[in-house]
């Protein structure tokens, strides 16, 4: 009897791939952790801040190179396929289904296609634009993903697609599009300080965290990065736009950091 799965339909991706998808969460959870311990451990905001950047900037830039680097290594790292099943396994998503006519791990092998509004297809050999190879679909981890998941994921993407171009385009890009987004998430330290219950400073953190990761996405619209130059008067090129808002935007934060804490200090003098 053959067995219905519900599955994502999505094409098949390398390891080096979900490094880099992986690789901008990995940034803004990392920094919100060490921003919370540093304020539980009262380490100075100024020490804080500038040993976060320095080590945020170490950790991104190294794992940024180590991933570029991983083209020698695909054949090793390779995705399989997540599917493990016989003949007649069928694959379902919403009304669109796939009838596998053999075991899932030939990945070549023949397939029936089913379509709403259209015959059913049968592709005996399934290969895509320029002959490359349609992959199986991979399992998620829910079929209902919450929206607010839904869509942190997706800027997620979105970012980590902003970094790779940006190292493409050239290592010296990258190395300030990457320093000054952490220098801004740095900044950010006064926020773990809002209240006595370091939980629930460290959801507002969170919280933030999820406005700049959106304000990040913004700013590298192409709408808004040519309304940015065109009121600049191309003083300053279009990539270099977001690092120069996020350095301008982390002044300020440090600056008023600064302030609160001299006139904290004075009062507890007083």
């Amino acid at each position: 009897m053959a067995r219905i799965i519900p599955v994502s339909i999505m094409p098949g991706v390398d390891a080096a791939d979900i490094a880099w998808k992986a690789f901008p969460a990995a940034i803004y959870f990392s920094i919100l952790l060490a921003l919370s311990y540093t304020v539980r451990r009262k380490m100075p905001a100024p020490i804080a801040i500038i040993c976060i950047w320095v080590l945020g900037a170490a950790f991104t830039i190294g794992a940024s190179i180590g991933i570029s680097r991983t083209g020698a290594l695909k054949p090793a790292m390779r995705s399989l396929s997540t599917l493990q099943g016989k003949p007649g396994l069928i694959l379902s998503r919403s009304d669109n289904a796939m009838i596998l006519l053999r075991e899932s791990s030939v990945v070549r092998g023949p397939r029936v296609v089913s379509i709403p509004g259209q015959p059913l297809i049968y592709q005996e050999v399934p290969l895509g634009p320029n002959n490359t190879i349609l992959s199986l679909p991979a399992l998620p981890f829910s079929e209902d993903v919450p929206w607010f998941v839904r869509s942190m994921t997706i800027d997620f993407s979105l970012c980590a697609k902003e970094l790779k171009s940006c190292l493409d385009a050239g290592f010296y890009l990258f190395v300030v599009y990457a320093l000054s987004l952490i220098l801004l998430l740095g900044s950010l330290r006064f926020i773990l300080e809002l209240s006595q219950w370091p939980l629930a400073n460290l959801f507002i953190g969170a919280l933030v965290f999820r406005l700049i990761l959106a304000f990040d996405i913004f700013l590298n619209t192409r709408q808004v990065n040519n309304l940015i130059v065109s009121f600049l008067k191309e003083r300053a090129p279009s990539a270099m736009i977001t690092p120069l808002v996020f350095c301008l935007i982390s002044i300020l934060v440090i600056f008023y950091t600064f302030i609160v804490n001299l006139a904290r200090n004075r009062r507890m003098n007083d």
